[in-house]
């Protein structure tokens, strides 16, 4: 076996694109991205056998430290098969020479594998799959696990729903939610509009009007640029956006509600029911009134995809939005679309792993993604390989005590 240090882009894109294992972030174009909006060193290692064909890869992005050391992050790698635990503990053990040959004092990876089945309360399945073997496996190779979170602790999510897209479109809709559905249905009441435009300025309007009130923090505008440029440039980004034309639905409701009156006169029996219609559009009405222009995108979904997989990365939408049901068309459209392109899953991109915890606003998120049915995935979660013990132990402390000084040098002016 040979390891290769810095991997040739195209035969690296090559590997992790047909591999089963792959992830967008995992991706070249991650790489890259990381190294513009982060200052992150990307290495794209790897390992080759004997006929110069890969069989291991991984991107490493490395963050520099004042004290002439850096440390390191594999998001969702290694690049490999899992199942073959000599070729894993191989590829260790050229990391940790590469580890000691560029200073580096850990590198945390986290892979995309699941820890164990569990059910929708969170717990474990009896009788189900599990990667138990895989996990003391890892901590026998010197590994470090971090824990096993169920929030948002680390840097990815440990727990996702993920959609099987290998199914009949049917039964992928059998599994979703009859409301989810429902909510769908209602939504070809408002005539949208949906294009695939990486319009990176409506996006950001939209996310920061949803922001607050979900109670997370937006990044600024030119995290979201950088990022659809760098993934732009190998297809892995895609946007749903969805627009309505508030004065064509103002003459459609107008006609709605005449028919509706008369409707009344001749069927009193349905009179709740047409009353409630009335109001609902009336009221529709009167916000499509305060929209000035002519074409108002109201939702905007961001997917991220690998070559036969799909994840949902970010949301922005508006009040409009949640009044005409565009939140939950975004995401059928979107799963849709990688049914048709025969990707193997659409991954919501985490959830947490209390259904029901108080922190924030994330049992209100986990309910909403539930509804899209399939399986609830509890991530094996972050290992640390650790190359100079001190150092991981001392890192967290002066990485905070060089933030701090740095702060107070910024606001002198220094």
């Amino acid at each position: 076996m040979k390891f290769i240090e810095n991997i040739d882009k195209d035969k690296y894109i090559k590997f992790t694109d047909n591999h089963q294992k792959s992830h967008f972030l995992q991706s070249y174009a991650w790489g890259q991205f990381c190294k513009r909006i982060k200052g992150q060193i990307p290495y794209y290692v790897g390992l080759e056998n004997n006929d110069n064909n890969l069989v291991a890869t991984a991107l490493i992005l490395l963050k520099k430290t004042p004290f002439g050391y850096s440390y390191g992050y594999c998001p969702r790698g290694f690049i490999l098969d899992y199942r073959d635990l000599n070729l894993i503990k191989e590829f260790s053990s050229y990391l940790k020479q590469f580890m000691k040959d560029k200073k580096i004092i850990y590198i945390k990876f986290d892979p995309d594998i699941s820890y164990q089945d569990i059910d929708e309360e969170a717990r474990p399945i009896e009788g189900g799959n599990n990667n138990y073997e895989l996990y003391n496996y890892m901590l026998s190779l010197g590994y470090k696990h971090t824990g096993f979170y169920k929030l948002y602790e680390g840097n990815q999510p440990r727990y996702t729903f993920r959609i099987d897209l290998n199914k009949d479109w049917e039964e992928i809709e059998a599994k979703m939610s009859k409301s989810f559905l429902k909510s769908v249905k209602r939504s070809e009441l408002y005539d949208f509009e949906i294009d695939n435009e990486p319009n990176v300025e409506n996006f950001y309007h939209l996310i920061q009007c949803n922001s607050s009130k979900d109670d997370f923090d937006a990044h600024n505008l030119n995290y979201y640029k950088i990022f659809t440029e760098e993934l732009e440039k190998e297809k892995l980004v895609k946007y749903f956006n969805i627009s309505i034309k508030p004065k064509n639905l103002i003459n459609k409701f107008t006609k709605d509600i005449d028919n509706l009156k008369l409707e009344l006169e001749k069927n009193k029996k349905r009179k709740i029911d047409i009353i409630n219609q009335i109001n609902k559009l009336e009221k529709d009405i009167e916000i499509f009134n305060t929209l000035k222009e002519e074409k108002v995108i109201i939702c905007s979904l961001i997917c991220t995809y690998t070559k036969n997989r799909a994840w949902s990365m970010f949301i922005g939408s508006n009040e409009v939005a949640n009044l005409t049901f565009a939140v939950t068309r975004s995401y059928y459209e979107a799963i849709k679309d990688a049914y048709n392109k025969k990707y193997d899953f659409f991954d919501l991109f985490g959830t947490p792993g209390d259904p029901h915890t108080t922190y924030k606003n994330l049992a209100k998120l986990h309910d909403f993604k539930r509804k899209f049915g399939d399986k609830y995935i509890e991530f094996i979660g972050e290992f640390d390989l650790v190359n100079n013990k001190l150092f991981y132990k001392m890192l967290p402390c002066l990485l905070n005590v060089y933030r701090r000084i740095r702060k107070v040098f910024k606001k002198s002016g220094q």
